[in-house]
């Protein structure tokens, strides 16, 4: 799938979309440079959820969790991670649960540690807009996809 997101409005919106595709258990990875919009996405599909609280990038705390109804939700930026051994350290393989929906920035710093992704999104900068790509890896992604193109 892909789409061009004309502005920051039509990136929160293209989030909000996807939370209401999201099923359990999925893995979210964002790939993209610097201010392409991948936090911008998070905070639109945890907005489309309800959630009314700050939603930053967790480039400094690696995660930051948010709960929704009985939903949780895992939002990782690894872009300062140095090492992917840290990931061990803080117990990495503990938020990748069946109940919990993870968004992943910068996946490829946390490589050979990391789960499948079963959605992998990609946004690139196009003046004010963004060109956003989205790959689905697992059936579970496959729904996903499936489901937003549905809506």
């Amino acid at each position: 799938m892909k789409r061009l997101l004309a502005d920051e409005a039509e990136t929160l919106a293209f989030g909000g979309r996807l939370f209401d595709a999201l099923i359990p258990g999925c893995v979210v990875f964002l790939h993209g440079d610097l201010g392409a919009g991948k936090t911008t996405l998070v905070r639109g599909a945890l907005r489309a959820g309800g959630y009314t609280g700050a939603v930053k990038s967790p480039t400094y705390t690696l995660v930051e969790e948010y709960r929704i109804g009985e939903a949780t939700f895992f939002h990782f930026d690894l872009y300062r991670l140095a090492d992917p051994e840290e990931l061990e350290w803080m117990g990495i393989r503990d938020f990748f649960r069946p109940d919990a929906i993870c968004f992943v920035e910068w996946p490829e710093r946390g490589a050979g540690l990391l789960p499948v992704a079963d959605l992998d999104l990609s946004l690139l900068v196009h003046g004010t807009s963004r060109q956003l790509s989205a790959l689905a890896s697992t059936p579970c992604g496959e729904a996903v996809l499936r489901a937003m193109m549905d809506a």
